[in-house]
């Protein structure tokens, strides 16, 4: 029997979802637990903190987020908890919730906008970026995708603070990623594989950020391309010009491949 066989039979036995749940909410945990999976792959998660989370399909006031605890590289689709907007416990599991998952989370949220996955990490690249005024910079192509799209959200201290919940979703606006000034990134998305691409994205642009920033101790000028040229570009990025598509519809279900040949316990 060849390999690539027997791994179809394995993602075939750990894909198959309990009998009492309905098919949208299991697809929906196995793409969430592979959002887990990328964010470790790629070292952007911190130990057991940092939390990413989807709206239950057809349930709009229940989401899916990671047991407290658990490392991300750990996270299954069956193990993720599911919660209501009041943060109550939906399913019948030992595991318990972060605090500020909750505050941050159960905010965008409640809105009703078509954030359905929110991802929100300390990923070092965009941490550092964050405590600068302007916060990324248009120093890259990847950088371009956020000329002035991108919100800010003032450091309050730990986020277990209900009433930040308004100024949260007000900080955010319309927009799909925000800086948490000396704190992390947030991204939401309308699937796990777009917040997860705006999060890869702005990472990069970030560190190239930093890099450039970096050379300029030794004397070497930053150049920007000007407004109309940077608009432009974040125009064709949002617009989805030329063949530019949604972030994470290429992507994402090659990086799903990645990972079912890696380890597909994720599935499970």
């Amino acid at each position: 029997m060849t390999t690539q066989v027997m791994t179809t039979q394995v993602m075939a036995a750990l894909a198959e979802k309990p009998a009492s749940m309905e098919a949208s909410e299991w697809e929906a945990r196995v793409a969430l637990a592979a959002c887990y999976r990328m964010v470790a792959k790629l070292g952007m998660d911190d130990l057991i903190y940092n939390h990413i989370s989807m709206r239950v399909p057809g349930h709009e006031e229940q989401f899916l987020l990671n047991p407290y605890g658990l490392l991300f590289d750990e996270i299954t689709a069956s193990s993720l908890v599911k919660i209501d907007i009041e943060g109550r416990k939906i399913d019948n599991t030992p595991y318990e919730i972060n605090l500020a998952a909750f505050v941050i989370h159960a905010a965008i949220h409640k809105t009703g906008s078509d954030a359905a996955c929110v991802l929100h990490t300390h990923s070092d690249a965009s941490v550092a970026v964050s405590g600068q005024e302007e916060g990324l910079l248009p120093l890259s192509q990847f950088a371009m995708r956020f000329y002035n799209r991108q919100a800010f959200h003032d450091y309050e201290g730990v986020a277990i603070d209900m009433d930040e919940q308004a100024r949260l979703v007000a900080d955010l606006g319309t927009n799909k990623v925000m800086l948490m000034r000396n704190h992390g990134i947030l991204t939401v998305g309308r699937t796990p594989g777009e917040a997860f691409m705006l999060l890869y994205y702005f990472e990069r642009a970030a560190r190239i950020q930093l890099a450039m920033q970096a050379a300029c101790a030794s004397g070497v000028k930053l150049v920007m391309p000007p407004h109309e040229v940077c608009e432009k570009a974040a125009r064709q990025f949002w617009e989805m010009q030329g063949d530019i598509l949604v972030p994470g519809e290429r992507e994402w279900p090659a990086l799903m491949r990645q990972l079912d040949r890696a380890d597909p316990s994720y599935r499970s």
